[in-house]
């Protein structure tokens, strides 16, 4: 070709085909006998042909990309193998349907409005989202785009559960708290604190609701006052829950906010309350990573005076000393799930879709 870029026309020449019929076959549509279908892919192999994105565009109004919005900062997702290891599963469905991955983060207030106009300006097909915050303002701008969107763990917003073909993946969060502390009570422990995520995330919520169910059938201690220490009520959001110890009553949860140093300062605030108490479940592994360290700083041994477990079974419940005793999720699946539900949706699949919620289990290491 004389080295200039190998055109359709080119393409049709080789396969002795129509022009028409090659834009079908590259663009994936119909129509077009297997035989001739296969000239067509032989002469783009052999010419080395590739479509002009912008003219697909034009053809299918389809831009083959799809954009991943993590509200949280760069900071934050490039340091948490959560984030690591749920974009890997999302990019790996992605690139098997040759669609683009465009990456967003959220560092402050100031990037909706930056988001908010690149969703509606007909860059990407779709949309990918979770780490969201209560009141975070991104499924809105989705809505106004017209985008379709999956995402990462059960929306919270009000009115969330009763919109029809909302579609999320998650992990059963509180049923994954109940298997920790249910693990902690099996092995003695009666004083059990809780480490809790951000309360404005459903993640968090909801292992805080299994974690207090879990005290409230086993029967233990799991407020300050029964474990020897002060501090006032926590009122999380729809208090009380099963499992509440009730107004009035102190309960042991210190809340933090999925980080290590988040950790530390939960665990430092539970140890200052009830400074018997036995053990303590972290709404995460990062977390629980911050909380080894405040415990060894105070000369606690784990799990001789205090058992701990963690959750998500990433990289560092294994990296700790002792290794951590965790809830595993599949959290690389979970994101490619995501994935392969949006590129449905957006491939014009069976409108009837369901939010997929996976099963946790218990993985039991050295902590607790």
């Amino acid at each position: 070709m004389s080295g200039n870029r190998p055109t359709l026309e080119a393409v049709a020449a080789r396969a002795g085909v129509s022009r028409a019929t090659v834009s079908r076959v590259v663009n994936g549509g119909a129509g077009v006998r297997e035989t001739l279908r296969e000239r067509v892919h032989r002469a783009v192999a052999e010419l080395g042909y590739v479509p002009n994105q912008a003219a697909r565009t034009l053809v299918t109004r389809r831009t083959g990309a799809v954009a991943v919005v993590i509200a949280e900062p760069e900071s934050r997702v490039f340091s948490d193998p959560f984030f690591a290891r749920q974009l890997r599963g999302i990019s790996g469905a992605l690139a098997a349907a040759d669609t683009q991955l465009v990456l967003l983060y959220v560092a402050d207030r100031e990037d909706y409005p930056r988001i908010g106009r690149f969703l509606a300006g007909g860059h990407v097909d779709g949309a990918l989202m979770f780490s969201l915050h209560r009141d975070d303002p991104l499924p809105g701008m989705a809505a106004e785009a017209g985008l379709p969107v999956v995402y990462g763990g059960r929306p919270g917003w009000p009115g969330a559960a009763a919109e029809p073909g909302l579609l999320y993946v998650d992990t059963d969060n509180r049923a994954g708290a109940e298997l920790a502390v249910r693990h902690l009570l099996g092995r003695g422990r009666r004083r059990i604190g809780h480490i809790a995520g951000p309360l404005d995330q459903t993640s968090a919520v909801d292992r805080l609701a299994g974690y207090r169910a879990a005290l409230a059938a086993g029967g233990a201690a799991g407020d300050a006052g029964d474990a020897g220490g002060g501090g006032a009520s926590y009122g999380g959001p729809g208090d009380p829950e099963p499992g509440h110890p009730g107004p009035g009553r102190p309960e042991l949860v210190a809340e933090g906010d999925f980080t290590p140093a988040g950790g530390e300062r939960a665990m430092a605030e539970l140890l200052a309350r009830a400074p018997a108490l036995d053990a303590v479940f972290a709404a995460s592994d990062l977390m629980a990573t911050g909380a080894l360290r405040t415990l060894r700083a105070h000369g606690r041994r784990v799990p001789d005076d205090v058992a701990v477990v963690g959750y998500d079974d990433l990289e560092p419940a294994t990296w700790t000393e002792p290794p951590l005793t965790t809830v595993h999720q599949d959290v690389e699946g979970m994101g490619t799930s995501m994935a392969r539900m949006l590129l449905h949706r957006l491939g014009g699949g069976p409108e009837r879709q369901d939010p997929v919620v996976t099963t946790p289990r218990l993985v039991v290491r050295e902590s607790g």
